[in-house]
């Protein structure tokens, strides 16, 4: 039976449990805690029960009983050592079910949490280690119950040593085992620990990073106000290293930069410069260098820019990066666009006259009323284009990629066309009257209804096969 005192140790245990925790004490907790009065009562009623004597051996018949009087015999210590046992296990597993639980279950600190795995785990090994080197090595041994105190009188001194050593080496390598299995217990907490830290670490190192990045934005748009020119260019470069160090901001930086572009641009009325500022020049020379992300889809991997409208004449552009820029209406009169890469730019009735689009890439770019009058497009790519309603008087269009581009009724008089890739284009009813087509690839090319040249004449001077049409116009 659970006694009085039993019952106010549970009681006094389970309310500071609740104090502890905020009084939300765990019902596993208190479950172990009757547990462990169970055991502590079941060893009482153990102690209180009478031992039985023991049964005399019977003698052999036949010998006389000796007159010598018979020594008592030594008082066995192995109900109680058995019962000390019993008591042991419930307690070392009433332990090590509380702590478990309570790591579990109850609200406690990392570091409690771990410490109650420990003790858990080390009760449980524990336990399991001396059955296993007691009982179970008995039982594998083919012995059925532990020695006796006249078994143990019986050994001679060799092998009491032997004994005793047999046992030190079985509880060393015990306590080695105990110190393994702690070391990799307190090993993993340590991992686990870094693994926490350098989270914690990362987070607050990133933290920091953005409070960094958003004083450095805020510096260097206090800088584009200035009224200082060397003050502008640094806030200038200040935000093209920003977009680099932070490319979820680069979207916003470039925006800040081409809005800069379109306030420092020239009045209407006012006459325009030869060429731009130099902070609006260096706002230009950063978007030419900005990095493009390695994606086939050109609508993700690029910023797009936003100048329409901006008056940049004689602007040095010179093999940038404006892939999808918008530059509706803009004037680039004279500009330098030598190998810049204006795939799918929007340049809709922009002013391009005179402009150097040497080996510039344009496939895919919208050019409807563009003027591209004097413009010098040699070597260009042009794939794809539609030409139609541009203004091309006095063009170079030497060398340019222009297969399948649709020339319908261009007036391309004096335009040079010589040794361009015209493959599969449309020149039906083109104007072709003092146009270069030396050496040009018409091959595929539909060159019926066109003025100019003869189909004798240029199959001649340039490069023609048998898909190449000419003659006059289709009837519609």
């Amino acid at each position: 039976m659970i006694s009085v005192d039993d019952i106010w140790l549970i009681r006094s245990l389970s309310n500071s449990i609740d104090e502890w925790n905020g009084g939300m004490s765990d019902k596993w907790v208190k479950r172990a805690l009757v547990g462990v009065a169970l055991g502590a009562a079941a060893m009482r009623m153990m102690r209180s029960c009478p031992q039985a004597p023991a049964r005399p051996e019977p003698e052999p018949s036949g010998v006389e009983k000796s007159s010598t009087p018979e020594e008592p015999e030594p008082v066995t210590f192995q109900p109680r050592r058995r019962r000390l046992w019993i008591f042991v296990v419930i307690a070392t597993l009433c332990m090590s079910a509380a702590s478990g639980v309570s790591a579990l279950n109850v609200a406690v600190p990392d570091w409690v949490r771990w410490v109650c795995f420990g003790i858990a785990l080390t009760g449980v090994v524990s336990l399991a280690l001396a059955l296993l080197l007691g009982p179970g090595a008995r039982r594998l041994a083919g012995e059925r119950r532990p020695l006796t105190d006249e078994d143990r009188r019986e050994l001679s001194a060799h092998e009491r040593v032997e004994a005793i050593n047999a046992a030190r080496h079985t509880l060393i390598q015990a306590a080695t085992g105990l110190v393994v299995i702690g070391g990799v217990v307190f090993t993993a907490q340590g991992l686990w620990y870094t693994a926490q830290s350098l989270e914690t670490s990362r987070q607050a190192q990133s933290i920091a990073e953005q409070g960094q990045i958003t004083d450095r934005y805020t510096k260097a748009v206090e800088q584009l106000g200035s009224t200082k020119d060397d003050v502008r260019l640094g806030g200038i470069y200040a935000l093209e290293r920003l977009a680099n160090d932070s490319p979820r901001d680069k979207q916003t930086i470039y925006d800040v930069l081409t809005a800069f572009v379109r306030q420092h641009d020239p009045k209407p009325t006012a006459r325009l410069p030869k060429e731009p500022a130099t902070d609006v020049q260096a706002a230009l020379t950063v978007f030419g260098r900005r990095k493009i992300v390695n994606h086939p889809d050109l609508y993700v991997a690029v910023v797009r820019f936003d100048l329409r409208e901006v008056r940049i004449k004689g602007a040095n552009l010179r093999r940038a990066s404006l892939i999808r820029t918008d530059l509706r209406k803009a004037n680039l009169r004279d500009a330098g666009l030598n190998g810049a890469d204006l795939r799918n730019a929007d340049l809709n009735s922009s002013n391009l006259s005179y402009a150097d689009l040497s080996y510039a890439d344009l496939d895919g770019a919208y050019l409807s009323g563009a003027d591209l009058s004097g413009a010098d497009l040699s070597g260009a790519s042009l794939r794809g284009v539609d030409l139609r309603g541009l203004r091309l008087n006095g063009t170079d269009l030497g060398g340019t990629d222009l297969r399948g581009a649709d020339l319908r009724g261009m007036d391309l008089r004096r335009v040079d066309l010589s040794v361009a890739d015209l493959r599969n284009a449309n020149l039906s009813g083109a104007n072709l009257i003092s146009t270069d087509l030396h050496d040009t690839d018409l091959s595929g090319a539909d060159l019926r209804g066109s003025l100019g040249l003869s189909e004798r004449s240029t199959r001649v001077i340039a490069k023609t096969d048998a898909n190449t049409l000419f003659g006059p116009m289709p009837a519609e």
